[in-house]
């Protein structure tokens, strides 16, 4: 843990419910659950559904169950934007009140047209509106409530990750707070709600950096203190590109879905624009312990499979056996795997032979697939091949000595195996291969001690007596 802890730390994950959470999203949220966890303060979940048309109950969903898997997990009642408009037309209220706000009733021909003429003076859309009194007439027809910020000052960004950004607000419109239907905007809504959850820490993509402009000015009208902005650059393709569906898996659930455990996903993420040293494996803890945002890198992250598949497989040999043993069971079973108590006892003795050769929890359905065969089954013809009159004489007189042995674990096998060709005065090569394919009846299988191993006695030596009677 931090030496500085800071119980007052209050981070948040804000993510907008049109789609599902890509992975950039996830590493954003894991970005401020660490930062939370070290300083010792408090993760929140804040629900920005202020575009009614495009947020959608489904990618509600479907973001929480992204959250739920990578076990990001929320230390208070998740903040919907949608239920909080009386808050934000409120504080709309006040800085119009304030003289921080106007009523703007141009047309959309005439803010495009206003548009234009404020370019070519070299600022941003200025309103006619802007320092005009309305009536009590205009104020009964449709209009917008737009921010009223300084005409020409500049405006500096400390971010804790890009350093000093400057700004000019002559480059930026009096933006929107209230829409003519009485709705509010995100800039305004995100402020209001940053601001009443205590947030101190606003740790989101580079994507956001300009609106941390416009929102720093809000805040500054509403006379609230401005939150640290930390913007992390966004994470590109192995290609250098920005990430997009040719890339491949961009939802959580799909990560899930492709055999990924959520351990290895944080660990992944988390190394994704930051680092410890040189390290590329840590746990929970150790993330927690080392992570600051200060150390978080300003260029951009390239996702890379080859490192997130070493990492998946360090955890998968790490993973308790009980849970190992239920993932690959779900997995098996949602691809149409009938599991009876005969398959299961399979599994189960088999997975600690194979774990190691894992990547993926999705790699086990065909990992397994020698141990899950049932009897009989054809002999390939390259095995075929290889079963000559000496090789089928040595495999019937190991079939023999097999039949005595009682220890039938790995060891044991190994040891039996090595004497057995040793006595018979030849390399383990002149029985090896066609005693594999007598064995695994032709799928990828680990060395011939743990397929023996795995199949046990009985099931290993009704497949060579198999083999050897065809």
């Amino acid at each position: 843990m931090s030496d500085t802890l800071s119980p007052d730390v209050v981070t948040r994950f804000a993510p907008s419910p049109t789609g599902y959470l890509h992975i950039g999203g996830a590493r954003t949220a894991l970005f401020n659950w660490l930062y939370a966890k070290a300083k010792g303060g408090r993760f929140l979940i804040q629900i920005e559904d202020t575009d009614r048309e495009r947020s959608t109950p489904e990618a509600v969903e479907a973001i929480f169950e992204g959250l739920n898997w990578l076990g990001l997990n929320t230390d208070e009642e998740i903040v919907f934007q949608s239920s909080r408009e009386p808050q934000h037309k409120q504080v709309v209220q006040s800085l119009y009140q304030s003289g921080h706000a106007y009523a703007c009733f141009m047309t959309h021909e005439e803010t495009e047209a206003a548009r234009e003429t404020a370019r070519a003076s070299g600022h941003a859309l200025r309103s006619p509106w802007r320092d005009r009194v309305p009536t009590a007439e205009q104020l009964a027809t449709p209009h917008v409530i737009r921010f009223k910020g300084p005409l020409d000052e500049p405006l500096v960004i400390n971010d804790a990750v890009q350093g000093q950004v400057s700004f000019n607000t002559k480059d930026m419109d009096d933006l929107i707070l209230l829409r003519s239907d009485g709705t509010p905007t995100y800039n305004l809504a995100v402020v209001v709600d940053d601001h009443d959850m205590g947030v101190t820490h606003v740790i989101r993509g580079d994507d956001h950096l300009n609106n941390a402009a416009r929102q720093t000015l809000i805040y500054k009208a509403a006379g609230w203190n401005v939150p640290t902005f930390a913007h992390i650059p966004l994470i590109h393709g192995p290609d250098g590109a920005k990430l997009s569906k040719r890339h491949g898996a961009q939802a959580v659930g799909d990560y899930q879905g492709l055999g990924y455990l959520p351990e290895a996903m944080r660990n992944y993420l988390a190394r994704l624009g930051w680092s410890h040293g040189d390290d590329e494996i840590f746990n929970d803890q150790q993330m927690i312990d080392w992570f600051d945002i200060k150390d978080i890198n300003k260029a951009p992250a390239r996702l890379d499979f080859d490192k997130l598949n070493h990492v998946n497989a360090h955890w998968i040999r790490e993973c308790e056996p009980k849970r190992l043993l239920i993932l690959v069971h779900d997995d098996l079973i949602s691809r149409g795997v009938a599991i009876d108590a005969r398959s299961a006892e399979i599994i189960e003795r088999t997975l600690p032979l194979i774990v190691e050769r894992a990547v993926k929890i999705t790699d086990f359905a065909d990992l397994l697939a020698f141990a899950l065969a049932k009897r009989p089954f054809q002999i390939d013809e390259k095995t075929k091949k290889l079963l000559t009159e000496e090789t089928f004489d040595r495999l019937s007189r190991l079939h023999e000595n097999l039949l005595s042995l009682s220890d039938w674990s790995v060891g044991s096998l190994d040891v039996t195996l090595k004497n057995f060709v040793e006595n018979e005065g030849v390399g383990f090569g002149k029985i090896g291969p066609a005693l594999r394919g007598i064995l695994s009846g032709g799928h990828p299988a680990p060395d011939i001690s743990r397929i023996l191993a795995a199949l046990g006695k009985s099931e290993g030596l009704a497949r060579l007596k198999d083999g050897l009677s065809k």
